[in-house]
């Protein structure tokens, strides 16, 4: 996983991920999505490919040429280990995505005091809530896509002081 962690620390490669998050696109088309160039976008998605992010879910002949549409390897996106450098590569893509929202984002933090069994009550139900979801209850193409980002965590204790 330590080459998947060193794939997310480019701000072009978390966005290309977000941006293949419902359908396979092109080269091309994500250039053209996230105003980047062809060439940058290739070698970025080389190595969320090498990292096993992406892969080639398809490919179609056009005008002499294969052009190969790209698909991330996962649905969800879940931080795993180490958590620091996923949790801040994961915060820096949602962070430019809420910078190019034309919508005003909800971004709201919370902190709640909850007994482990009602910690994992909330987990499941937040869980439930990012998987409930599935393709045929979403709205056709052509309508929006929104981002859900969902964290659950227990807060470290208060550092004693040191006299």
């Amino acid at each position: 996983m330590p080459e998947q962690f060193a794939a997310l620390a480019h701000p072009l490669r978390q966005r290309l991920l977000f941006a293949l998050g419902h359908r396979p696109a092109t080269t091309s088309q994500l250039a053209a999505q996230l105003d980047a160039k062809k060439g940058n976008v290739a070698h970025h998605l080389k190595v969320l490919r090498e990292a096993g992010l992406v892969h080639i879910a398809e490919t179609r002949q056009v005008r002499g040429g294969t052009e190969q549409y790209y698909q991330r390897t996962a649905r969800r996106m879940v931080v795993a280990e180490p958590q620091a450098a996923g949790t801040a590569a994961m915060l820096a893509a949602v962070a430019q995505e809420l910078d190019l929202s034309p919508a005003e984002p909800l971004l709201a933090l919370r902190h709640l005091r909850l007994s482990p069994a009602k910690a994992r009550e909330l987990g499941e139900a937040l869980s439930q809530l990012v998987d409930g979801v599935d393709e045929a209850e979403e709205e056709p193409e052509g309508q929006p896509v929104h981002g859900v980002l969902v964290a659950l965590y227990q807060q470290a204790p208060p550092a004693s002081p040191t006299w």
